[in-house]
């Protein structure tokens, strides 16, 4: 590990741990160094991702919250300070999706959806990041998509958060990177994972979208490690407001 890609000492906040690319995050983290604190909505449910975490030699901690509850989110970064005594980086995974055309787009799921993706990010990040502006250094890391960048088809609650998930990320580097805090997000493509289950059933849909892809294939979770960890450590240190695409060259097409 370079120096300057190593995360010895540092302590991490994922939320999203249980599964998918939020597990991959915490995994690799912990790989490169960090103590993580594994975020999910129910503190079992993280249980296989902390047992990663300690089997890299790393300390980990396990927190729960329902992301679409505002005071649940407070109480956990709450516990994840008073556990790990501070956090240095905080990767904002958690999210869900609803499909339904924006005709029949029922009030509840847009609720729900802009609360776990867009207001849980603002919470965590602006609780964290007080002491992160305090100390002088920090991590943020919140996960985008490709529908930061366009529209969709059935999804506009989504959109509408992950538009906004950019946004925000662009707000707090604009405040913050004055004070050694860095705030950037990933945008992932198309990933295996729950939330694309729907797309990876449907054989058309798969196919054209695997046919869009100049890689060639859709995202495994591993694909995401690199680019996080770059972002999490003092490599990415002058890198500020920046969504980093990792989607096997779809924008590019």
């Amino acid at each position: 590990m370079r120096p300057s890609f190593a995360l010895a000492n540092r302590r991490a906040l994922v939320t999203g741990s249980a599964r998918g690319l939020g597990q991959a995050i915490a995994t690799a983290l912990a790989e490169a160094g960090a103590d993580v604190a594994c975020a999910d909505r129910t503190v079992a449910g993280s249980n296989d991702t902390a047992a990663a975490v300690r089997a890299a030699g790393r300390t980990a901690w396990q927190v729960e919250a329902d992301l679409a509850d505002r005071d649940a989110v407070t109480a956990m970064a709450r516990s994840a300070t008073e556990q790990a005594g501070q956090i240095d980086i905080l990767v904002n995974c958690g999210g869900t999706i609803a499909r339904k055309a924006a005709v029949d787009h029922a009030l509840d799921d847009w609720d729900r959806v802009l609360r776990v993706n867009l207001d849980a990010s603002f919470i965590l990040a602006q609780l964290l990041g007080r002491d992160m502006v305090a100390r002088g250094y920090g991590k943020i890391i919140n996960i985008a998509s490709l529908l930061s960048f366009s529209g969709g088809i059935t999804v506009p609650g989504y959109t509408a958060s992950k538009h906004a998930v950019a946004g925000i990320t662009r707000a707090l580097a604009n405040e913050w990177a004055g004070s050694g805090v860095n705030v950037n997000a990933i945008a992932p493509g198309y990933f295996r994972t729950d939330n694309t289950r729907a797309l990876q059933d449907d054989p058309v849909r798969s196919r054209d979208i695997t046919a869009r892809i100049p890689a060639g294939r859709w995202g495994e979770v591993g694909d995401i490690t690199g680019p996080a960890v770059f972002l999490a450590s003092p490599a990415s240190d002058y890198i500020h407001g920046h969504i980093l695409v990792v989607d096997g060259g779809w924008m590019a097409r």
